[in-house]
């Protein structure tokens, strides 16, 4: 088995992931919602952010051979535990293109949602246990965190073109920051978790996988990002 290590997901507990916008909630994820514009036979006109298209309509995969894998670091930061885990991606399939993709921890096997998409799914996974950490930690419902996450990348924010290092080699990126709670009108219930930020950043194909870093921080008292509460 040929493996590929990546210094990448900064990120312990992550959850629900996110699809392009025209996309509607179902069980545990987002799959496609029915129009009448797919009965009719016509395409629907549906907006798909950049920030979106980035992260769960690219093939990611690209040039990937099978059996290759991916190892992800994984580093959980926040009172009263410090968690470090290693997520790997088994690609099957050449490029990924059957969307096979294993996942694992050190749990083991991991499912992860995301049929048809052609993305990298340790996004997925990242999400997937970032919005199961919010509801433990908040006693909030799974699906609320859901949909602000996927609001939040559907407002269309900033891809920022960076330079990042990828063993030892400087690469070219783009990178994406979100605040899903900010301005929530139900912030009140879980004050904590207001400011909650979200990295995502995504290299170019001299990188396999391309996903580089996704971080969550929550900042420490008076909105202090330099002296983070809590970091995935």
């Amino acid at each position: 088995m040929k493996r590929v290590a990546l210094r990448a997901l900064h990120a312990a507990r992550v959850a629900a992931w996110v699809t392009a916008a025209g996309f509607a909630l179902t069980g545990t994820g987002f799959a496609a919602a029915p129009s009448s514009d797919a009965a009719s036979g016509t395409a629907p006109a549906v907006d798909i952010a950049p920030a979106e298209r980035l992260l769960f309509m690219t093939t990611h995969m690209s040039g990937v051979e099978p059996q290759t894998e991916l190892d992800y670091a994984v580093s959980y930061s926040g009172p009263p535990v410090k968690v470090n885990d290693t997520v790997r991606v088994l690609v099957v399939s050449a490029g990924n293109a059957k969307g096979d993709a294993r996942v694992s921890d050190r749990s083991g096997n991991v499912e992860v949602p995301g049929e048809g998409l052609p993305c990298n799914p340790v996004i997925l996974y990242f999400l997937e246990h970032d919005i199961a950490e919010m509801e433990r930690l908040t006693g909030g419902q799974r699906r609320y965190f859901q949909r602000r996450v996927r609001l939040a990348l559907a407002a269309g924010p900033p891809v920022t073109p960076v330079v990042t290092q990828a063993n030892g080699k400087q690469v070219k990126a783009q990178k994406i920051v979100i605040q899903p709670y900010v301005d929530d009108p139900n912030a009140s219930r879980f004050a904590q978790y207001t400011a909650k930020r979200y990295t995502f950043i995504i290299a170019d194909d001299a990188v396999p996988g391309r996903v580089m870093l996704i971080r969550t921080e929550v900042p420490g008292a008076g909105n202090d990002f330099a002296h983070p509460l809590q970091t995935e």
